[in-house]
């Protein structure tokens, strides 16, 4: 199979009918990101800043802008296994790798995929493959390969030692993606945590690197007295130091937890419902959250453009206040040590209130995202949060499919965030499945006593309200505390009539 390639060539913009185009989302100077519902965009602003000035450079000003970006793009070949599912499926997930490998900055060549009941467990794709893999590597001139799997060190060895050029597996490639993308303070010590632990089991070593050590005659290598010993090999020096920035991050990252936790306490202990907005990446969700909140939140057309979580407040139309969050994205075969280091990131789904788990609706196989979104939401114990699928980019979606996604989930809600399809039917179904307050009260507050009014619009639900000449008469639902600070002004119920 040879996947189709992004062309470089500005100028040539025809296409065979049957050959895919991936569209690059690139904004003009003049883009009102406001205009786009999206908020202030200044991160995506600042991160497509930089333009190249043709000229500057005198090594390259004899080169056309397409060999220059050639210099630039690591150019790779990509191989996958097929051992189950249907073809459509096997280039699905071919596809959906070529999209990472192009988010992580490279230049997709060639897309190899191998017939086989299960990887080879010496060479992921056979001896005899290796070879043909290796003639293909130097027909386009490839430097690296990418692997849809994630390979056992004897298996990247083997390969790198046969191939002569890098290999890098799905879970290397996705945390690439992630180091590049990560902003926050907490974010890089994430991805740093789950780069360290996926390299660990991973050192390997060549020539005098693999031993160090200082026994035996050490003289002429200036050991001497006092350096003669067992020692220390290189891979074990390195894996110690891994192991202690392991221990350094880990514990850096459980003070910033201590932060996210305290605020949770005090939402929880307002009784602030939480919805959090889960779903594969790229689906749309920081689209949907600045749809539905203005938060600004970085919009990329891109794979893992989010990695930090954002929350922002939010009103119901009869003022309870809520709060929305926007999650990282999820992928298929999701690192495990991605979804270890992001522990304290992904809690924020499996404490929430509602799940709004978005679906992209031009996916060509959406039922495929929804089904690896569930896989890590039960991994992270967030399976039993309620659950509301919301099928976006309507816009973009055929009528075949989004009748079909109506068929499956009759409770979806279709919305579009690009031109705000459904937004607000979407909004009233998510107030509609907030957590209602447990215990109804019937009460005449005093005006003098208005925080009490306003903490009931704020975290209970009205039923009636009527301005007395001795204060405001309330009937309405509220949480166990806020009835007990209100039994003082209860108005008590009429005694039924006797016969």
């Amino acid at each position: 199979m040879t996947l189709p390639q992004r062309d470089l060539a500005p100028q040539d913009a025809d296409h065979d009918a049957d050959e895919l185009v991936v569209e690059d989302f690139k904004p003009s100077d003049d883009t009102d990101y406001r205009a786009l519902d999206n908020g202030d965009q200044q991160d995506l602003a600042d991160r497509i800043s930089l333009r190249r000035v043709a000229g500057m450079s005198t090594e390259l000003s004899d080169i056309s802008e397409v060999e220059y970006r050639r210099l630039l793009l690591e150019r790779v070949v990509l191989v996958s296994v097929w051992t189950s599912g249907t073809e459509e499926d096997a280039e699905n997930a071919m596809v959906e790798l070529k999209l990472l490998a192009e988010t992580a900055g490279s230049q997709v060549l060639e897309g190899l995929i191998q017939r086989r009941s299960r990887p080879d467990p010496a060479t992921y794709i056979g001896s005899g493959k290796v070879e043909e893999l290796r003639e293909v590597v130097l027909a386009t001139g490839a430097d690296t390969v990418i692997c849809d799997g994630e390979l056992a060190p004897a298996q990247l060895r083997n390969l790198e030692d046969r191939i002569k050029v890098k290999v890098i597996d799905r879970t290397a490639l996705i945390l690439d993606i992630f180091a590049q993308h990560a902003k926050s303070a907490e974010g890089k010590a994430q991805v740093e945590l789950a780069q360290l632990q996926y390299l660990k089991q991973r050192l390997r070593g060549w020539g005098g690197n693999l031993s160090r050590q200082a026994g035996g005659r050490v003289g002429a290598a200036g050991g001497g007295i006092g350096g003669r010993g067992p020692g220390e090999t290189k891979l074990e020096t390195d894996r110690r130091r891994i192991n202690s920035r392991i221990a350094k991050l880990r514990s850096a990252l459980r003070e910033m937890d201590g932060t996210r936790e305290t605020k949770r306490a005090e939402r929880r202990r307002h009784r602030i419902p939480s919805v959090a907005i889960v779903g594969y990446t790229n689906a749309g969700k920081s689209s949907l959250l600045n749809r539905l909140t203005g938060a600004g939140v970085l919009v990329e057309d891109a794979l893992f453009a989010t990695l930090d979580p954002t929350t922002r407040r939010s009103q119901t139309t009869d003022g309870r206040v809520f709060t929305l969050t926007d999650t990282v994205g999820f992928v298929r075969h999701l690192p495990h040590d991605l979804v270890e280091a992001f522990a304290s990131t992904l809690e924020e789904s499996a404490q929430a209130d509602l799940l709004v788990h978005v679906v992209d609706g031009s996916d060509p196989d959406p039922n495929g995202q929804i089904t690896a979104v569930r896989a890590v939401l039960s991994d992270i114990g967030a399976a039993g949060v309620p659950e509301l699928i919301v099928i976006n980019k309507a816009d973009a979606a055929s009528p075949e499919a989004l009748t079909m996604l109506r068929t499956q989930y009759p409770d979806a809600a279709i919305v579009s965030a690009r031109t705000g399809q459904g937004i607000s039917s979407l909004r009233s179904t998510v107030e509609s499945r907030l957590p209602k307050p447990e215990v109804e009260i019937k009460a005449l507050i005093p005006y003098e006593r208005g925080d009490l009014v306003n903490r009931i619009h704020q975290s209970g639900e009205f039923l009636t309200l009527e301005h007395t000449a001795d204060g405001s008469l309330i009937v309405a639902r509220v949480h166990p505390d806020l009835a007990g600070e209100l039994a003082r002004f209860l108005v008590p119920e009429p005694a039924p009539a006797t016969a």
